[in-house]
């Protein structure tokens, strides 16, 4: 078993909680229900299928398919993808639409510009410069096979991947015969099943200026809990707070809320929906309304919205 295992009761029985190092950051699992040897075998299993993603999609990895395709930008070459890879260009590419342009898997370049270890605005030229290389719109893509038309351009799922893992990792340990527990991919949730007893699991919402309180508690039977802040990486420049979700038609920080949570049936479409809430700005509210989602966010002056309302 992998360093960070630990056994905690919960709710009626014993639990299985591992920690690992995942794309970055901190991935969690907490299994219960059935028995201890299956527990193993299917965290086991779901850490397995974790380090496959990360591998498959790091553009650190010169091997991965984001690197063969970012590889190959201006050259004309189209590169065939396989059918996971196509379904997260589809989802990608829905995003693009139904956000304005806002969720561009061709952003990612815009980390060049901006550093959050160093409390520095990057150039408008720097920017510029950058920006003329992003746009969804201009990549060839029929499903099939992709070509990135401008040398320079990259693919990035730094937006979703993380949460498709979770999901992914939840849909094997459902098909292992564990329905009881949860995934927690940097603060990325999806919940497998309830309580072994049929309790909810509780789950808070942090504050985002105030990281030992919780704005609220959300109960979970299944289905998953995301959220987008401007907290996690930002730096501070002349009283300003810049953050790293970036509007990829400007390459400058969002700036309207502080966060945003959502709950949805999958973790990817959690994630997804959270972040471009907080890149739709003042049209969040109504454009969430729209996709059928509960949600709660804090906007830049630390005001609390909900839907539906908090009781």
């Amino acid at each position: 078993m992998h360093t960070g295992a630990e056994w905690q009761a919960v709710d009626d029985g014993q639990a299985l909680r591992l920690g690992f190092a995942l794309m970055g950051g901190r991935a969690e699992l907490l299994l219960a229900g059935g028995s201890e040897p299956r527990r193993r075998q299917g965290a086991e299993l779901a850490v397995q299928e974790a380090r496959r993603i990360e591998a498959a999609y790091s553009r650190y990895r010169p091997d991965s398919i984001v690197s063969c395709i970012n590889a190959a930008a201006g050259s004309g070459r189209p590169i065939q993808v396989d059918t996971e890879t196509a379904a997260l260009l589809n989802f990608g590419a829905q995003l693009h639409h139904d956000s304005g342009g806002r969720f561009d898997l061709t952003s990612g370049i815009l980390r060049q510009a901006w550093d959050f270890e160093r409390p520095v605005r990057p150039s408008p030229a720097q920017l510029k410069s950058l920006c003329d290389r992003i746009g969804w719109q201009r990549v060839t893509w029929d499903g099939q096979c992709i070509a990135l038309p401008q040398a320079g351009m990259e693919i990035d799922f730094g937006g979703i991947g993380k949460e498709y893992a979770a999901d992914r990792c939840a849909a094997l340990l459902l098909e292992f015969g564990l329905s009881h527990g949860w995934v927690n991919f940097g603060g990325d949730i999806r919940v497998l099943g309830p309580m072994p007893g049929g309790r909810p699991w509780r789950m808070g919402v942090r504050h985002p200026r105030r990281p030992d309180q919780t704005l609220a508690t959300v109960e979970l039977h299944g289905g998953a809990l995301a959220t987008s802040g401007d907290y996690e990486r930002c730096i501070v420049v002349d009283g300003e707070r810049l953050c790293h979700l970036l509007d990829p038609r400007t390459g400058w920080p969002v700036a309207h809320w502080q966060s945003v949570s959502v709950r949805a049936p999958l973790c990817v479409a959690a994630g997804a929906l959270s972040t471009v809430a907080m890149l739709m700005g003042a049209q969040a509210a109504d454009w969430l309304a729209a996709q059928g989602v509960d949600w709660l966010g804090v906007d830049a002056h630390g005001a609390l919205h909900a839907h539906p309302p908090l009781p």
